[in-house]
């Protein structure tokens, strides 16, 4: 038994240097992510900065009922859930396409030029990409002149209710899913090339090889991939829709996050805000327990 303990002594003794090496990250989360945490408070009492945050009056869960009691707050909940699980679902299937039909690629030169390519948006903020897009959409904009030469209509993207989810939900998908396929090529890699030599010589086509042996490759990368993005189903894009609509598509964009800023921080309304933050932080783990869960049944594996 000493023998043991003496042995994790050692051993821990001897990686002393690199559990040090992990505290700056370990202080920079406790800093930022925990210690913050202690504000939740404040979604339970009428908080006034003069009083401060043990000195302001509780309300219980005033400001949550308040919340579902706004007449539009069914509106922006559909908004954000319906531009949330297009981002989700659209930018899942583009990325695993891409990846697959990347992964076919034998020039290494064209491919890494192809990859530098579509990466290279997720790098830049939308406070950059919204007037990109604005430029591209607008009434004399590129997409529209296009549109004219058909002999269709003009389209008011980012002033009609029905375009301007559609928007942000493809704007979103071609900026991000460039950087999502990375995690599903890396996943292509693990599949033995050995199983599409035997399908080739036992008749398969390109197609049929794809759906019988790369798709159940990674079936367990997807749906894990899945699971983590449930956890984001109420994170619409903030920076995103802000960067890009107006009153004219409050109707069709406004999201919790433009919402809240502009009634909670705004307009002061910071236990308001507050409780929507906390709202949207409790849905989104139960989400992500719950489809870890989920996938752990499914594939066997589990995020955590």
């Amino acid at each position: 038994m000493n023998t043991v303990s003496g042995g994790k002594r050692a051993a821990l003794k001897n990686q002393l240097f690199f559990h040090a090496m992990t505290l700056p990250g370990f202080a920079f989360v406790v800093i930022f992510c925990f210690v913050p945490m202690v504000g939740i408070i404040m979604a339970f009492q009428d908080y006034a900065p003069a009083k401060g945050l043990f000195g302001s009056p509780f309300v219980g869960v005033k400001h949550f009922a308040y919340l579902f009691s706004l007449p539009e707050s069914f509106r922006i909940f559909r908004n954000t859930l319906l531009i949330a699980f297009g981002k989700i679902v659209l930018g899942s299937l583009t990325a695993i396409v891409f990846s697959i039909l990347l992964n076919e690629i034998r020039i290494a030169r064209l491919k890494k030029g192809i990859q530098t390519i579509v990466y290279l948006p997720h790098f830049l903020s939308w406070v950059v990409l919204a007037s990109v897009v604005v430029n591209m959409v607008n009434l004399d904009g590129p997409v529209n002149q296009g549109i004219a030469a058909l002999g269709l209509g003009k389209i008011n993207f980012l002033g009609d209710n029905r375009f301007f989810q559609p928007l942000l939900i493809v704007t979103d998908v071609w900026k991000e899913f460039g950087y999502s396929s990375v995690v599903y090529l890396a996943a292509l890699t693990g599949i033995d090339p050995g199983l599409y030599e035997a399908a080739s010589i036992d008749g398969a086509g390109w197609f049929r090889r794809i759906w019988h042996i790369t798709l159940p490759g990674m079936m367990t990368i997807i749906l894990l991939m899945a699971a983590m993005s449930l956890a984001n189903i109420l994170n619409a894009g903030f920076d995103q829709v802000y960067n890009l609509y107006s009153p004219l598509v409050y109707e069709s964009g406004d999201i919790l996050d433009t919402y809240v800023y502009r009634s909670g921080v705004i307009g002061l309304q910071y236990s308001f805000a507050t409780a929507v933050g906390l709202l949207k932080s409790v849905i989104g783990i139960v989400l992500m327990v719950s489809a870890n869960a989920a996938a752990g049944r499914m594939t066997g594996q589990r995020i955590f």
